[in-house]
Formats: structure tokens, C-alpha cells, sequence
């Protein structure tokens, strides 16, 4: 590794832009070591370390099948079209790398030829635009809808023509051997390394798990890189679930498919629009307003004595579907695969409804115009420990934001990893003169009434200071909304909020428009990249403590607090301690940025806990004063 990441070395000499970063060497010879003596690791490596090669030299060294695990379909794409070319080209000539992607990203091509000439087209502009699909479809190469520029990202076309398993007739269908899922499974079976994302990981790990066979090519080592992230996806695919959607999906897939297969009469459609009409009714049971909440035993029961009759005309919809499809005369796979999904929304829903078995907290969420009912497991880290940890020898997990206080206590016991070793890389930024932390140790306590008002204030005198170019994070949207209200007519510079626009046309905006200040939530809290002066504050206003009502936590907390555990010590302040190092790490990306980072709740230095917080974080220069604030930004 030394030969390749040291003073002099191999990188030195074929890449413009190399600096020699020790850190960037101690995490590669720690990879590589736990490849060559089949060893779990944990790296906490900040931004700027070079992590990325730091962990594909070794891997590619190590001679085994290795699974890179990313936490976004956009870090899959930066490995594969930035990274492997480079390391193809200096290093590795012959290496053979596949990116896969879940199923949704490509277009089936047996839909395609199927909706040529049939009369479901819906308006100009999806005729335009399947026009074009179906050109392109005849040259791509990978059938990846990235390629489709002109296409909008909300554009309802695309569900019905994707290449989602729900639609899939596999080895049965007429195009299996030039289908796109095909050849992206064949690069996988060939590859050395294999590109996915997490939430491609964990689905495959799930489906293994239930014996439903693989996404993913048999594999001997995983690199999980945003590492932080994967407890809470892999608590989505090991528990169960249905929306709303999935009803006006299979509805809409149904008429579609019987239509263009001309299958069926008058009853055999009729099942399909009790299944729309009949979901609608039964959905309209539950809260009008947005949000998680629980659904335990005595919630489901008192929901299903009040709703009863449409629960039950639903399944019998379900139920009616099943028996039309079975009973046509010609049933193709198409249809076989309908019959199949109406069995299983039926269970799933029983399931959710009736059962109560334990190790999962039920819930449901109204988010935008959808329902979603979920069981979520209390606790992963058994099923991980069993489905990974036990059963491969090397699992690398690295992440900016992996240790609290300094140790890795809190990951592993969420994630069951038993032994491993361990690793705080030193940063590689020069925090202390880069960065300011402010503390204002005069606004009342966050609980207190008065608190949105005087923030607001705050925040504006340290946006007249930094002239925008900030993000401002807050960790509810009611918080956001009442700042930004407040904040309106109060600084010169053009507020973006959040919700107002999709989250990349927010970014690009705030990208390009001078002294932007973007006022956003969690999804801004990590994922997003802005070097340069473009932003240069970042002011947070509350300690990120996961809301205790959601009931995910809530039923978290009250098995930690079964188990003996102290729930708020060994959960709840590890938890916000990781999402406060992710927020604040939006602002320092490169050895030339500086800014001023704010955290308006003084707990953290007012309550014995904050000690964990500050000791988790960067060594900043720390103030409590505006007037250092003001000089420092006068640099900026």
C-alpha cells in the first residue's frame, strides 16, 4: 500500500492532483490487512481522507468477488464512471466491474413492443416522449432510464413501462435473453467488483434470506461506504409492507395488461376497479393528516371494528381478481403474475392488520397522498449479525460519521458486529482555522415558547454576517416553516425552502445563485456537496434528538429500557450525535473552504450529555461571541 499511497508512489506519479495523505495510506493498509486476514472493519474516515481509493485498491488487490454498497444511486455512478476508469487505466487493465441497479431504473423492452400501437398513450406529450423511448430502446445499451434526459422525473409513463418485478414474467418472457436485467446480471456473474447501493443490498439480502432466490451473483467480501446509513435500510427490507399505491398499481397494470393482451370480458375487469374503488374507501380510514403513527394491537383493532366492511370488501376484491384471472381460458404468464400479486397484497395486508407477532412495532404514515402500513423489526442486529457478519469473513464499514465520543460502541451493537477493528482516521482539514463554532448562550431553551422568535432573530444577524450562502438545517418541518415565515421579510437574500421544489432542482438553484440561503430538514442533513465560498454557514437549530413519538424510536427506547439499558445514553444521544456531525459536515468539503458553523441549542454545553456532542466533533474554534463571528466572516 505504501507503494502505491506513499510519498513518491505509484498515485504520486499518475494523478494530477495528488497530495500525500497519511490518512489516506493507514486506511488502506487497514483494508488491506483485513482482506488478507478475513477480518471485519470499522473506519471513520472524514471528508477529504480519499476513502475511495483508499478501498478499491485493496479490494482489487484482495483477488475476491467484492460488493461496494453505497448509500445513493449518484456515489454508484461517481465509482463507476470517475473512479474504475482511473484505476482501469494506471493499475488494473483486466478488471472487470458491473454497476447494478434496482429493477425500476430500466424499461422492459417486451412493455415497449407490447404498448407500440396500442391505445394507451395519455396526451401529446407521452406520445412524444414514447416515441423517443421506443427509438432508444432499439440502441442503448444498458436500458437505464438516466440516459432519458427529456424524460421528467415525475413522469407517470415511465411506471408503466420499468422493468419492476411485480410486471416481470422472467425466463418465460419472449425478451429474457436481450433483456437489460439479463445483461447487467451476466456483467455481475463476470465481475471482480460489483457497484450497488444499499437498498439494492439489503433487498437481495432479504430475499435470500426468505429463500426467494438473488438479486446479486455469489459474493465473497462487502465494502459499505456512508456506512452510517445502513441500519435503517436494512430495517425496511427485513420487515413488511404495503401502500396505498400497490392497490391503483395493480388496478392500473391489470386493465393495461389485459388490454393490450385483448384477454377477458366485462366481469373479468370488474374486480379490478372494485380493487380501486374498494382500496380508496378502506385507506380513507385512517388520519387525514401527515405523519407516522402508531398501530399497534389496540389501534388495529379499534381501525378494524370501525372499518371493518371495507377491509373486507377489499380482500374480497383481492380475492375475486385471483379467481377471474385463474379461471380465463388463456393465461399467459402476464396474467399468472397478476393473480400472484393480488394474492400476496392480500396476505401482506392480513398480516399487517391481524397479526401481532412479535419483534416488530406496527405503524402506518400518511405521507402526500399515499398510506403506508409497516411492520418494522425492533431490533436488527441479530438478523444482521446471522446474515452478514457470521456469514462472511470481511465486511468494511467506513463512513465521516461512524464514531461517538471516539469509539464505536453504539454501531456495533446496532448492527451485531461482535469483533472487528477499529479505526478513527485523523482529519485531514485544518478545522481550527477553517471553521467557527458559535454557541449564542443568551436564546432561551429550545422548549421554551419563545425560542422560534428569538432563533429567527439570530439567524438573521448571522446571515447579514456570512451574507447568505448558508443552509439553514432544522429537524422538524413546522420549525422550518415558522423561521422561514419570520425570515421573509427580514434578510435581503433569496430564500429557498424546502418542499418548494425537488430536492436537485433546490440544490442546483442554491448552486447558482448568489447569497442563496436554503432552508431545509433531514434529507439535506447528509448526501449533499457544496464546495466553495456558494456556501459558507451552516446553522442548525436544535440538537437533531430523533422525535421520541415516532414509533419506531418509541418502540426502541422501550425495548432498551425492558433490556435494562439506559435508553437516552446508549440510543437516543448516539443517534443525534451522528446526525450533528453530518449536518455540520456539509459545510467543509475542501482545504480552501471556510465558513461558520451554528447550533443554536446551548444544551450542548449546558447539559452533561453535550460533552458527548462536542467531544464526537471536529476540534472547531469555538465562540460565543457575534462580534467573532462578524470578524471571522469578514474573511469569508
Amino acid at each position: 500500500m505504501a507503494d502505491v499511497f506513499g510519498a513518491g508512489g505509484m498515485l504520486e506519479k499518475c494523478h494530477p492532483g495528488y497530495e500525500f495523505r497519511a490518512a489516506q495510506l493507514e486506511m488502506a493498509e487497514m483494508v488491506d490487512g483485513a482482506f488478507a486476514r478475513h477480518q471485519h472493519a470499522l473506519i471513520e474516515a472524514g471528508t477529504g481522507t480519499g476513502k475511495t481509493l483508499a478501498y478499491l485498491v485493496p479490494a482489487i488487490r484482495s483477488g475476491r468477488r467484492v460488493v461496494i454498497s453505497t448509500a445513493t444511486k449518484s456515489l454508484q455512478e461517481q465509482l463507476f464512471e470517475k473512479d474504475i476508469p482511473f484505476l482501469r487505466k494506471h493499475f488494473a487493465p483486466e478488471l472487470k466491474v458491473a454497476l447494478m441497479k434496482g429493477r425500476n431504473n430500466f424499461v422492459c423492452r417486451e412493455k415497449v413492443h407490447l404498448m407500440e400501437g396500442q391505445p394507451v398513450l395519455r396526451g401529446m406529450d407521452e406520445i412524444d416522449w414514447f416515441a423517443q423511448i421506443r427509438d432508444w430502446e432499439k440502441l442503448t445499451e444498458t436500458g437505464d432510464r438516466t440516459e432519458l434526459n427529456f424524460l421528467p422525473d415525475d413522469a407517470e409513463l415511465w411506471n408503466r413501462i420499468d422493468a419492476r418485478k411485480e410486471t416481470c414474467t422472467g425466463q418465460k418472457c419472449p425478451q429474457f435473453q436481450q433483456c437489460f436485467l439479463t445483461a447487467m446480471r451476466q456483467r455481475a456473474q463476470e465481475a471482480d467488483l460489483i457497484i450497488v447501493n444499499h437498498h439494492l443490498f439489503f433487498a437481495d439480502l432479504a430475499l435470500r434470506q426468505d429463500d426467494f432466490g438473488s438479486i446479486l451473483p455469489e459474493y465473497a467480501a462487502v465494502i459499505f461506504d456512508e456506512a452510517h446509513e445502513i441500519e435503517d435500510v436494512a430495517s425496511d427490507y427485513f420487515g413488511r409492507a404495503v401502500s396505498s399505491y400497490q392497490f391503483d398499481e395493480l388496478a392500473r397494470d391489470g386493465e393495461q395488461m389485459l388490454r393490450m393482451l385483448n384477454l377477458g370480458s366485462a366481469a373479468t375487469r370488474r374486480p379490478l376497479t372494485q380493487i380501486r374503488e374498494r382500496a380508496h374507501t378502506f385507506f380513507d380510514g385512517f388520519a387525514q393528516r401527515e405523519g407516522r403513527f402508531p398501530f399497534e394491537h389496540a389501534e388495529r383493532s379499534a381501525f378494524l371494528e370501525r372499518n371493518r366492511e371495507a377491509y373486507e370488501g377489499l380482500l374480497a376484491a383481492l380475492k375475486r381478481m385471483e379467481t377471474e384471472l385463474s379461471g380465463l381460458s388463456s393465461k399467459p404468464e402476464e396474467v399468472m403474475n397478476l393473480a400472484r400479486r393480488a394474492a400476496e397484497l392480500r396476505r401482506e395486508l392480513a398480516f399487517l392488520l391481524e397479526t401481532d407477532e412479535k419483534g416488530y412495532v406496527y405503524w402506518f404514515e400518511r405521507r402526500g397522498k399515499g398510506i403506508f402500513l409497516v411492520a418494522t423489526p425492533i431490533d436488527v442486529s441479530e438478523i444482521m449479525r446471522e446474515r452478514l457478519f457470521e456469514k462472511f469473513d470481511t465486511i468494511i464499514l467506513t463512513s465521516a460519521t461512524l464514531a461517538v465520543g471516539g469509539r464505536f460502541d453504539y454501531a456495533k451493537h446496532r448492527l451485531g458486529i461482535s469483533a472487528a477493528q477499529e479505526r478513527v482516521l485523523p482529519q485531514e482539514f485544518d478545522y481550527a482555522t477553517q471553521a467557527l463554532l458559535y454557541v449564542p448562550k443568551t436564546l432561551p431553551d429550545v422548549r421554551d415558547e419563545r425560542f422560534t422568535e428569538k432563533a429567527a432573530e439570530e439567524i438573521a444577524k448571522i446571515l447579514k454576517m456570512t451574507r447568505g450562502r448558508a443552509f439553514c438545517l432544522f429537524t422538524s418541518h413546522a420549525q422550518m416553516r415558522q423561521i422561514h415565515e419570520r425570515l421573509a421579510g427580514a434578510i435581503p437574500f433569496p430564500l429557498l425552502l424546502q418542499g418548494t421544489a425537488p430536492r436537485s432542482a433546490l440544490l442546483e438553484r442554491f448552486r447558482t445563485t448568489p447569497g442563496a440561503v436554503l432552508l431545509a430538514t433531514a434529507s439535506f442533513w447528509q448526501g449533499v456537496d457544496v464546495p466553495g465560498s456558494q456556501l459558507s454557514c451552516v446553522i442548525i437549530d436544535k440538537l437533531p434528538f430523533a422525535v421520541p413519538s415516532d414509533p419506531i424510536v418509541a418502540a426502541r427506547v422501550k425495548a432498551l429500557q425492558e433490556d435494562g439499558q439506559n435508553a437516552f445514553a446508549e440510543y437516543q444521544v448516539p443517534k443525534a450525535v451522528l446526525s450533528l456531525k453530518q449536518g455540520f459536515g456539509r459545510l467543509i468539503r475542501s482545504r480552501t473552504d471556510r465558513g461558520v458553523l451554528a447550533i443554536l441549542d446551548n444544551r450542548i454545553e449546558r447539559m452533561q450529555y453535550g460533552r458527548i456532542f462536542m467531544e464526537s466533533l471536529p476540534e472547531y474554534a469555538l465562540t460565543h461571541d457575534l462580534a467573532e463571528v462578524e470578524r471571522f466572516a469578514e474573511q469569508l
